[in-house]
């Protein structure tokens, strides 16, 4: 079985696919770190010298690349993968998806220390960035639904929400 965790960022898909994974004792992939990996640079720096075209055609590629892997494994998109070409259409064929649904303030909170690391919001100033998650999250929302699951990450635990995964699964 192949696992996505799917969602903005900051929903925690990063943090909950590795317990998870420990936890059923399959492999974790984190798709961003794949392709930094891969490209042997970080993702703010493909996005700064090569474009976001160039990081989202890569990201099709690698998800696809992943997705042909035998066995079982967790895998953590980033927070635009869904979003693009027809990786939705991908993941909805050939894996369990689960959004991980965060509400703006949550993320906000989370994202606020985090900005030099995200390429898409280290421009903002902090009392800019409830704005722009608001109406990113309205944008990539519909593609997010598409998920088989929904699992609110809002006051909860990274091992609550892995219980609550463990549980819709079986």
């Amino acid at each position: 079985m192949k696992i996505v965790l799917a969602g903005y960022m900051g929903c925690g898909k990063s943090s909950i696919g590795q317990l998870l994974a420990q936890q059923l004792q399959i492999p974790f992939i984190d798709l961003d770190l794949y392709i930094a990996d891969k490209e042997q640079l970080s993702v703010s720096e493909i996005f700064k010298r090569k474009s976001e075209i160039y990081f989202r055609k890569k990201e099709t590629d690698c998800l696809q690349e992943i997705l042909q892997l035998e066995g079982n494994i967790i895998l953590a998109v980033g927070g635009g993968t869904p979003c693009y070409g027809n990786n939705m259409d991908l993941l909805k064929k050939f894996t369990t998806t689960i959004y991980l649904k965060a509400s703006i303030d949550t993320l906000v909170n989370r994202l606020i220390s985090q900005k030099s690391e995200r390429p898409l919001i280290a421009h903002l100033s902090d009392e800019d960035l409830p704005e722009f998650i608001g109406k990113h999250l309205f944008e990539r929302v519909p593609f997010y639904l598409q998920s088989e699951f929904v699992i609110s990450t809002d006051e909860k635990t990274v091992g609550e929400i892995a219980v609550e995964i463990k549980t819709i699964l079986h």
